[in-house]
């Protein structure tokens, strides 16, 4: 296995450009894209916005901060009296790269929300929390200008994939808690969430190297502690090494019976974020009382089709309109019959 720790590759070299890094960038990359084909574009394919909804690009969530400190709002043109509720996007990319161009929360806009896509700074120009703290700064300044936008400040949900997962829970476990320093203004705003959707994030750095050994349909993709490995170039140490540091970046450590309600969708075959991750935080949840809904995919690695499937869409919104909408309705996870997907097992 290429998952065992290499204590001669130095954490250094982390920021320097190999062939390693664009491998696994890419790897993620084009996983995510299958998973949300029919909404991720680069800015020069971004599609045209569907009729009726209007956008306001890079917006600084931070005055006067670095230049990925930015979001996009997308907002109905015709709005009502009532304020919207909120859906804002995370994207992955290993915290070092991707865009928030691709934002799939911008069909919901026209289903009465509003939708939101943050950039944050990647972990080659800043380590850890530097992405949360962007993240909670986003939070912050979407609650302060709510009513300039006619957005529910009550009502923010938070939805990502991947490195984008770990920070929508991370947004939802350690909201509240001030466990980073703040980085922007609007310190008088909350940066809490009222729901997570967390598709296939890691949960708990200091567990990932010995669950990815014990999962025999881990491949062979990376190896953890070097330059090519997303997990130690985030914290900018090598796992395992600093407790006190993977538990900070870990969402499973602020787990408390106050975080909102969690939806989690994990694939059994994930080759960059190991199954039992999300197997792990979803218990953890459950053990405080949260509301948690697991949605598994079987034989579904780091993103694709089956996790593109009408029925997976329906059950994303049927959790935000429950959550952040308040509607009376019943949240049924998809036949795990229908989402199997049947592939060659790792050898």
């Amino acid at each position: 296995m290429y998952w065992r720790r290499n204590k001669k590759e130095s954490i250094s070299v982390c920021n320097k450009s190999n062939f390693m890094i664009t491998r696994v960038l890419f790897v993620e990359l084009i996983a995510v894209l299958m998973c949300w084909h029919a909404c991720e574009a680069d800015a020069a394919q971004q599609p045209r916005l569907p009729p009726g909804i209007r956008a306001e690009k890079d917006i600084p969530y931070v005055q006067g901060g670095d230049e990925s400190q930015r979001l996009d709002l997308y907002l109905p043109e015709q709005t009502g009296e009532k304020p919207l509720p909120l859906i804002v996007y995370v994207h992955g990319g290993g915290w070092k790269g991707g865009s928030k161009q691709g934002c799939p929360a911008i069909g919901y806009v026209g289903r009465g929300y509003a939708a939101a896509s943050v950039e944050y700074r990647f972990s080659q120009k800043a380590v850890f929390p530097a992405q949360i703290q962007d993240c909670q700064a986003a939070i912050r300044w979407l609650r302060a200008n709510s009513k300039k936008y006619n957005m529910d400040p009550d009502r923010i949900g938070v939805w990502g994939g991947s490195a984008g997962g770990h920070l929508a829970s991370l947004l939802g476990t350690s909201g509240g808690k001030k466990a980073f320093p703040l980085v922007g203004g609007n310190e008088d705003q909350s940066d809490r969430v009222q729901a997570v959707c967390d598709v296939y994030g890691p949960a708990n750095f200091n567990t990932v190297i010995q669950q990815a050994e014990d999962d025999k349909n881990v491949k062979n993709v990376f190896k953890f502690n070097t330059p090519s490995d997303p997990y130690s170039c985030l914290i900018g140490a090598n796992l395992g090494e600093d407790k006190q540091k993977g538990d900070a970046v870990s969402p499973v450590h602020y787990v408390s019976s106050d975080n909102p309600p969690f939806l989690v969708l994990h694939g059994t075959k994930d080759a960059l974020v190991p199954f039992a991750q999300s197997v792990e935080f979803v218990a953890a949840l459950e053990a405080k009382g949260v509301k948690v809904l697991f949605q598994k995919f079987p034989g579904s690695g780091h993103g694709g089709p089956a996790f593109g499937k009408p029925a997976v869409n329906d059950l994303i919104q049927k959790f935000f309109d429950k959550h952040l909408k308040g509607m009376d309705i019943k949240i049924d996870l998809v036949l795990e019959a229908d989402l199997t997907v049947h592939v060659e097992p790792a050898k």
